[in-house]
């Protein structure tokens, strides 16, 4: 089951360096109808709605499997899927503005059930604080009782302005959203199908596909939960969409209900830590027609960089993407049949320091806790200790030396406004040589420390993503210098890391967010109270007015200028910082037609039904 409301970032890793492979051909493609897709990173659950698992190689399985009203294509632009159904504002009032979607008729599950209007109504359940608690659910921003449905979506835009609940036309096709207000980016914050009969079954102790006839019968009774907001049915559902698709291993014994869909691709077996394997869903009719003979799409997991380029030399893979070296990029052009393709991500990394406990997580009681005084002297202490022109210098360059450190968290560079921006948004503070920053940071250390010093440090726990060969590298590099600002880097090197970055026992952590869409309010949950991304703790009331404010629309002078004061704060706190973007490098069989990487996640998969040999 896909979580799909668009508008959020999901969390990556790069993949590690690559070094010189032999130079093979790819497979032949005269009887292909298998893709095989190389990433970095295991799956970890196959709902990427929650905190913990929100990964791109979740989303991405997930992508193939379900599909909404809309997409983004390879140029940033909002696509809709009009084969699945429509949209449109029906009232467009300062204070009542609503939008209509509907579902075509016809369109259908994997298993034959219909899909309705009553599918989208999840969306609502799993992104409306007032929703959650009204039904007995629990409250999002409750650290003691939070919602049964452990979702990505509460405290965001769509909750901050939906007025009531959705509506169903008489016909059941129709959902109708009323918002306080009219939104930024409204298209963006749509209902996404979800089947909710599967859910239903599931909840009930079902482990097999029902008749037609009881899939209907048991969206019915989800409609009626929802309607009546029945605490125990609702969380008996909340139980199984938080925990029974965090599963790595798929087999015949699987419970058959957790992989209903109506993507393109259903998932048919995973084997965890290796792969998962899809195969063509024969009822498809939800979205852009099948152009190929593909059948099968298998995403395999190789984290070592020389590997998965071997592999991909040897044919055993046909698509490859990651953070190569310059060597390995020399290297994967010289491999016969094979295309390779430049660019920048819409990933970056970024360094972040813990404010205080995130929702469900023990009191934090490190050395940065707390907003204001010692906490943010140290705080931004230590984001001047980390070198990150040295990391950009050493580690990216030679990929792509257009790649510049990074001055914003919510605008890139090159976009409208960012000269603007990072001239007045308080990131001055961290530019300069780094013996200059170092010094800085060594007497904000020692403010707090006085004996502080390179022979007495301070110790820090970070949180270092595992079996990455760039990511020990730049823990590396961060580790040589903290120490001349007072600052003793110890490094936890955790494979399985994600779920990890909310434990208080880190005082910092430092990995990627991949933009998922263009929106005002992309970055909102990052730092807002109680947002979806925000695992350090950050509670600042000013600056969860100025994160409201940007839910409106806005001209983009205006826009720029909210960040402005939404980025002065987050520089004064030090709670994160940007090192860079991502320089894609993406290799793949040149029998395979359609591959057209992105720059917005899912990267790759984003046009699978173009694919063809």
């Amino acid at each position: 089951m896909k979580f799909t409301r668009s508008a959020k970032f999901a969390l990556a890793v790069a993949a590690s360096g690559a070094l010189a492979v032999s130079l093979l051909s790819p497979a032949s493609a005269n009887t292909r109808s298998t893709v095989v897709v190389h990433d970095t990173n295991s799956l970890t659950s196959f709902n990427s709605g929650q905190p913990d698992t929100n990964l791109t190689i979740n989303g991405a399985v997930g992508y193939l499997d379900t599909i909404g009203f809309n997409y983004y294509d390879d140029k940033k632009n909002v696509i809709q899927n009009r084969v699945f159904g429509s949209y449109r504002i029906t009232k467009n009032g300062a204070t009542d503005f609503r939008v209509t979607y509907t579902v075509n008729p016809g369109r259908v599950w994997s298993d034959g059930t219909p899909i309705t209007a009553v599918d989208l109504l999840l969306s609502h359940v799993l992104s409306s604080n007032d929703y959650s608690k009204a039904a007995g659910l629990g409250d999002p921003l409750n650290k003691s009782n939070p919602s049964a449905f452990d979702s990505n979506g509460y405290s965001g835009t769509y909750s901050n302005n939906i007025a009531g609940e959705p509506t169903l036309s008489a016909d059941g096709m129709s959902l109708t959203l009323r918002y306080k207000n009219k939104i930024a980016n409204w298209d963006l914050f749509g209902p996404g199908p979800s089947p909710v009969h599967a859910l239903v079954l599931m909840s009930e102790g079902k482990k097999a596909l029902g008749t037609v006839a009881e899939n209907n019968a048991a969206k019915a009774r989800f409609l009626a939960a929802f309607n009546s907001k029945n605490t125990n049915v609702l969380r008996a559902m909340g139980k199984v969409w938080s925990t029974d698709y965090d599963i790595a291993d798929v087999n015949s014994s699987t419970n058959p209900l957790l992989f209903v869909g109506n993507g393109g691709f259903l998932v048919q077996s995973a084997v965890k830590g290796s792969s998962v394997t899809m195969k063509r869903n024969p009822r498809y009719n939800s979205g852009p027609a099948l152009s190929g003979s593909v059948d099968t799409v298998i995403f395999r997991f190789i984290a070592d960089g020389t590997a998965a380029s071997q592999a991909l030399a040897n044919g055993e893979i046909d698509i490859y993407q990651g953070q190569a070296t310059a060597d390995a990029v020399a290297a994967l052009n010289r491999i016969k049949g094979v295309t390779v393709r430049g660019g920048i991500q819409s990933c970056y990394e970024h360094w972040d320091t813990r404010v205080n406990a995130a929702p469900g997580q023990p009191a934090y009681n490190g050395i940065f806790k707390g907003h204001g005084g010692r906490g943010a002297d140290l705080r931004r202490a230590f984001l001047l200790a980390v070198p990150r022109a040295e990391i950009n210098e050493k580690l990216i360059a030679p990929i792509n030396p257009d790649v510049v450190v990074l001055g914003s968290t919510f605008v890139s560079p090159g976009e409208e406004g960012y000269d603007r921006l990072v001239a007045n948004n308080g990131s001055n503070f961290f530019v300069g040589s780094q013996a200059e920053l170092n010094a800085k940071a060594l007497r904000l250390v020692k403010k707090h420390f006085p004996s502080a010093s390179p022979s007495n440090p301070v110790a820090v726990k970070v949180l270092v993503p595992g079996a990455n060969a760039r990511r020990a590298a730049e823990f590396a590099l961060a580790k040589a210098n903290a120490i001349k600002a007072g600052f003793d880097l110890q490094g936890d090197v955790q494979t399985s890391w994600s779920p990890r970055i909310q434990n208080t026992e880190y005082d910092a952590m430092f990995f990627a967010y991949c933009q998922t869409a263009v929106s005002q309010t992309g970055t909102n949950s990052n730092f807002r109270t109680g947002g979806g991304n925000n695992r350090t703790g950050v509670s600042l009331p000013n600056l969860d007015a100025i994160l409201d404010s940007m839910q409106l629309p806005l001209s983009r002078s205006s826009y720029i200028s909210k960040v402005i004061q939404a980025e002065r704060i987050i520089h004064a706190e030090g709670i994160t910082l940007g090192v860079f973007q991502f320089p894609a490098v993406t290799a793949f069989n040149s029998n395979l037609k359609g591959v057209k990487p992105a720059a917005l996640s899912p990267t790759l998969v984003w046009n699978w039904w173009e694919w063809a040999y």
